[in-house]
């Protein structure tokens, strides 16, 4: 096992909420170099004075490609290599389909299939002449099975999978390793959840998990010595039905 951290380069997207905020806290306190991206500005910079180690922040929105791209470049310009990229922002959609808006597909799929396609094509360049590096991105156990209340945000998941097994193949000759992290239902914003409160209630009944449960698990992936990958990763709460 591996757990030396300090002075890592870390991109964290979707780092001003949820997951890549406790991702953000919890390697930051390793000695990660943290590179945090989101849209917010203001959560970002916020983010990054409670974190301290010079955090380096790229507000972007990750629907457009061209701030995609200037993720990978700016901290390549910055710090001259990536050492892990988490690949986690993303958006939800459920419901019925015949009653949903295609053009909010659209845009999900934007965020949740082609800026992780976009972002690690980015960073893979460099990882591969320095023989080093990681990459995980943020999947859902709806990347696994098809769940019929979100079948469109289920398709994008599926999307992730199949791109990480195909990928995980290509970057394996050059000592670059990629996984998918898949959890159940975390109890964050992305679903509306933020009473405290409410969240230790689900998490004492054993039906969710704190984003800082998935930190954890991505830092289990990470520090497992460089002979062995994590392609898959899925963690659900004890006591969801799935």
């Amino acid at each position: 096992m591996t757990n030396d951290f300090k002075g890592k380069v870390m991109i964290v997207t979707g780092a001003s909420s949820g997951i890549g905020r406790a991702v953000a806290r919890q390697f930051a306190g390793l000695g990660a170099q943290l590179v945090l991206t989101a849209r917010s500005t203001d959560k970002l910079e916020a983010l990054a004075g409670e974190i301290g180690g010079g955090a380096f922040v790229i507000p972007a929105d990750m629907t457009k490609p061209a701030e995609v791209d200037a993720i990978a470049a700016r901290t390549l310009d910055r710090f001259g290599r990536v050492d892990i990229l988490f690949a986690n922002a993303g958006t939800y959609i459920s419901g019925e389909i015949v009653e949903d808006n295609p053009d909010d597909w659209d845009a999900m799929i934007l965020l949740n299939v082609n800026s992780v396609f976009r972002l690690v094509r980015g960073v893979l360049p460099a990882m591969i002449e320095a023989r080093s590096g990681d990459v995980v991105v943020t999947s859902s156990i709806s990347g696994h099975q098809a769940i019929h209340w979100e079948p469109i945000y289920s398709a994008t998941k599926h999307a992730v999978q199949s791109f990480v097994h195909g990928v995980r193949r290509q970057v394996a000759p050059h000592n670059v390793r990629i996984g998918s992290l898949a959890p159940g239902m975390v109890l964050n914003e992305l679903w509306g959840l933020t009473d405290p409160a409410e969240i230790e209630a689900r998490v004492a009944a054993h039906t969710g998990l704190r984003s800082e449960d998935v930190a954890d698990a991505l830092h289990f992936m990470l520090s497992r010595p460089p002979n062995a990958t994590v392609r898959d990763l899925v963690l659900l709460p004890q006591n969801q039905d799935l």
